[in-house]
Parts: structure tokens; C-alpha cells; sequence
């Protein structure tokens, strides 16, 4: 029985490659699986296994709880849908990025579960960090294009560096807002059905700071985003100011989102037509998916510059669903920061990326920081080695939803 961790970069069609092992296509060393039975765990066959469920009304995953797949939280969704696997009695299992999404406690847990399974099935990893390998996989390789063969994992320290010009384009006209506090939320709670998921948070955000949002799945981050964005009618009637405002005196969404630049792994799958990189980030000028009205000379120079400064001034005209996940990743980021909005929300932004492009994206998060006044929110479990939040904010989960914790705070240099 032979296991596998296998190094994935960004530029390798990833489900071309699973393909060859789950259609016993595979060749040199992975062959050896060509007579086997494989299964796929990934948040993708999680996804589509919830579909089913809901589809035909069904419990397939989890039977003996009588629970459809969709009501877990992400954690215990992973360990549901790795048993319903292992029901299977597939020969091998592949793993795609399994950690992703997880926070630390429940990453180790399911390192836990894997060594296990490694005694009655075979296991093939595949992920997009060296941080992610696991130490008692024996066989590691890694992939670097699409002929998918098997090279060593070359252990090359990264080299953080700043991008090479601080001439970040200043913002063709200046926000309203002027205030120093830009949220604040002072014993805000929200509750669903009776359970609460977030109890009594106070949290002020303010100019120029560079906060991390951390806690673990099912802690409420996301009900905590959704307040900032005025998207959670539950911020009505508590004491929650956004960008110098009580939530529901008057202000329409618009006026809230104005403010806010935002970004989200999911914001990808939006840009799927054919919209060149100029074109994709030009429409951040007009808060539009693509670009319909025809931009001013000034906005074309702003763009021009931006490309400079991310270094991808050669790939203007080209198509943005054919850059690499990285280069999509950076251009989505740029559009968010465009105008230069108070605050920018990134939420996750390196998940799914290999270590070259999680250094290009944490490049440009850092010199967004350096060369601008933009407030940075920034949503991850991981803590990034070369990103350096200046405070941190921590929801702790409790009987009665989850309390907020100021982890440390430094106010702006």
C-alpha cells in the first residue's frame, strides 16, 4: 500500500490530473493505482454530495445522525463526509488540499484521522503549500506542469520581497468619510433560531489599521462580515456605527458599500467571460461585473499604473480567466483597492494558492498597507509568515455564542 504527498503549483490542471487516477490513467511511480478503486475528498465533492442530498431529499453521508451534510459546520462536514468515504471501501482515497478552510485545532484532528486511515487505505494528498505535507507520508513529489510528472519537492525558502515601485496611483476623488472611527460595534449580539452565534462584541476599526480577524469554523466570522457590510439585518437596533452612522438611521446599503472594497475567493468564478485583465480591473471604477461604459482617459492611466506596480503590465490584454489562479487573485485585490476605499476586506485571500503566489499576494497586501491610508480587515486561519497585522481580533466560542477578544493592538505607527 503506498502513500503519496503530492506538491502541487497553481499552473497544473489540477482535475485533468485527478482524472488520471480516478480513470486509471495514471503513469510512471502513480500507476501502481491503475488497478485500484479511488474516491475523491475535496470541497468540491463535499459541495456536490450536499446538492444530492438536498436534491432528493436524502441522508446518505451521515445516516446514523439522521442530519443532511448541509447542517454541519465546515469542520465536522469533513470528518462526516471522510466516514462516508471510507463506507465506500475504495482502494485509495485522494485527498485535494484537505486543511483548507480548517482552523488549527481541527487541522490537527484530521492529520490525526489521516495517519490512521494510512493502516487500511491508501492515501494520496495533494496540496498547494509545503507547510501542508505531512511528515508520515513516506512517498513526496511534486507537479510543476501539466505532463503531471513526478519531481522532488525542492524545499526552497521564500523570499519575501517588496514589489519593486512605491508609486501606488493615488484615488481619482477623495471619500466623504473623514472620521477616525470607521466601525465600531459596542455589545452587538446576533442570534438564529434561538442560538446565539456572536455575544455582546465590541470592536472599534479605525483609520489606517491593519487588523486579522481570526477564530475557529462556526465561530460567526462571516456574521461578523456581514455587519461590517450592512448585508445582516440583525445590525438594525444595536449599537453598531458604520463609517460614522448608526445601522438603520437612514442609510441606504449603497452608502455603506461605497466604502468598503471587498474581496472573497468566490468573487473569481464572476469574472468568467472574456474581459481582459484592463478590462476586469477598470470595471472596479463602476462597481460592475465587466466593463459596459466606456472609461475616461484618467481611469485607463490609473490602471495603467496599477499594472506597473503589480508587474503585470504585459498581461493587459489578456484574457483574465486565462491568467494563473495567483495573477487572478492580485488583479481582484488591485479592483477592490481602485478607489481607495476606507476599508478593504480580504477574506481568505491566499487560500488555494502555492507558496510563489501566496508571497505575490502578501507583497501586495503589505505594500497596500506601507503606501496607502486604506484600512485593511484581513480573514484567515493561517497566520502568514511576511504579513504582519498590526492588531488582532479573536472570536472565542462560548455556551452562549462566541465572545471577542483583542489578541494584541498596536495603534498605527
Amino acid at each position: 500500500m503506498q502513500h503519496w504527498d503530492i506538491l502541487l503549483s497553481n499552473q497544473v490542471n489540477k482535475k485533468a490530473f485527478i482524472d488520471t487516477l480516478l480513470n486509471s490513467e495514471a503513469k510512471g511511480e502513480l500507476a501502481v493505482f491503475n488497478t485500484l478503486k479511488g474516491i475523491l475528498f475535496s470541497d468540491i465533492s463535499i459541495e456536490k454530495f450536499i446538492e444530492k442530498e438536498y436534491q432528493y431529499d436524502s441522508v446518505e453521508a451521515s445516516p446514523e445522525s439522521h442530519r443532511q451534510l448541509r447542517t454541519f459546520s465546515s469542520g465536522e462536514r469533513k470528518k462526516e463526509f471522510l466516514k462516508y468515504c471510507i463506507n465506500q471501501n475504495p482502494d485509495f482515497i485522494i485527498f485535494d488540499n484537505p486543511f483548507d478552510h480548517l482552523d488549527q485545532a481541527s487541522r490537527v484532528d484530521l492529520a490525526n484521522s489521516l495517519q490512521k486511515l494510512t493502516d487500511t487505505v491508501a492515501v494520496i494528498q495533494l496540496v498547494n503549500r509545503v507547510s501542508d505535507v505531512l511528515e508520515f507520508v513516506p512517498n513526496k513529489a511534486q507537479i510543476k506542469d501539466n505532463t503531471f510528472e513526478l519531481h522532488p519537492i525542492s524545499k526552497t525558502e521564500s523570499h519575501f520581497k517588496t514589489l519593486n515601485t512605491t508609486n501606488i496611483p493615488k484615488a481619482l476623488e477623495v471619500h466623504s468619510f473623514h472620521e477616525s472611527e470607521l466601525i465600531k460595534m459596542d455589545g452587538v449580539s446576533v442570534s438564529y433560531d434561538e442560538r446565539k452565534i456572536v455575544d455582546n462584541i465590541s470592536w472599534t476599526i479605525k483609520q489606517g489599521e491593519f487588523w486579522q480577524l481570526i477564530g475557529p469554523n462556526g465561530s460567526g466570522k462571516s456574521t461578523i462580515l456581514s455587519l461590517i457590510t450592512g448585508d445582516n439585518p440583525k445590525g438594525f437596533g444595536q449599537n453598531l456605527f458604520l463609517f460614522g452612522r448608526k445601522k438603520g438611521s437612514g442609510e441606504s446599503v449603497w452608502d455603506i458599500k461605497k466604502q468598503i472594497g471587498i474581496f472573497t475567493t468566490s468573487m473569481t468564478d464572476l469574472f468568467q467571460k472574456s474581459h481582459t485583465l484592463e478590462q476586469m480591473i477598470l470595471s472596479g471604477f463602476f462597481d460592475s461585473i465587466g466593463l459596459y461604459i466606456e472609461p475616461t482617459t484618467l481611469q485607463k492611466q490609473i490602471v495603467t499604473e496599477w499594472l506597473e506596480v503589480i508587474e503585470m503590465s504585459h498581461l493587459a490584454k489578456k484574457r483574465f480567466i486565462d491568467l494563473s489562479i495567483g495573477q487572478q487573485r492580485v488583479a481582484l485585490i488591485v479592483r477592490a483597492v481602485l478607489k481607495h476605499p476606507p476599508l478593504l476586506i480580504l477574506d481568505e485571500p491566499v487560500e488555494g494558492l502555492d507558496d510563489e503566489n501566496v508571497d505575490l499576494v502578501i507583497q501586495l497586501i503589505n505594500t497596500i498597507k506601507q503606501e496607502t491610508n486604506v484600512t485593511i480587515l484581513y480573514v484567515s486561519h493561517r497566520i502568514e509568515a511576511g504579513l504582519a497585522p498590526t492588531s488582532v481580533f479573536e472570536l472565542l466560542p462560548g455556551e452562549s455564542g462566541s465572545v471577542g477578544k483583542i489578541k494584541y493592538h498596536s495603534e498605527r505607527d
